[in-house]
């Protein structure tokens, strides 16, 4: 039973992971990256789609992000998403592909950028948190139910706190990746 709730514990833990992983991928650092835009959401014959599903995206150099419509017709609004999500990018099109040329980023943008992925990764460390206080509220109600003993319930504890300092480290890892990437240059 405290291994039910221990791997259910570790698949949403990973789960968070997982989400702050996509999450820093769209957050802006020193080289283009198709992350910034490949799941910006245009909509398309009045369907919502991601720009990955719409258009070929990649990176020909460390400073450009192009982006080739499937359908010449979807470019405008292309454009129009880039604009709005506020990536601090000018879309640049010659009616075939949109070109995205990332500016150096100014010592402010970079503050902002910092301040910005702090926060992410505060929000993964409070999701992971509350991923443990669920796990030992259902291995304390097992307890109570007297489903399992006082010493498995607190070895089950000590698991799930052990799993919580894990993934707290591994949000810690990536976050000091992604500042070091947004800082040097």
């Amino acid at each position: 039973m405290i291994n039910e709730i221990l791997d259910e514990c570790k698949e949403k833990m990973n789960g968070a992971i997982h989400a702050l992983e996509n999450d820093l991928q769209g957050i802006r650092g020193n080289r283009a990256s198709t992350a910034l835009v490949d799941r910006l959401r245009v909509e398309y014959y009045g369907v919502e789609s991601e720009l990955r599903q719409l258009a070929n995206i990649s990176t020909p150099d460390a400073v450009t992000v192009m982006i080739r419509p499937y359908d010449k017709g979807s470019l405008k609004s292309i454009e129009k998403v880039i604009q709005e999500a506020n990536l601090g990018l000018n879309p640049n099109s010659d009616g075939e592909v949109i070109r995205l040329n990332m500016p150096a980023l100014t010592r402010e943008r970079r503050q902002e950028l910092v301040k910005f992925l702090h926060k992410r990764l505060e929000e993964a460390r409070i999701t992971i948190r509350n991923i443990r206080r669920s796990a030992n509220d259902d291995i304390k109600e097992y307890e109570k139910e007297k489903m399992v003993g006082e010493d498995e319930a607190k070895g089950g504890q000590d698991k799930v706190q052990k799993m919580t300092d894990e993934y707290v480290a591994k949000a810690e890892e990536l976050g000091k990746a992604k500042e070091k990437d947004i800082l040097e240059g």
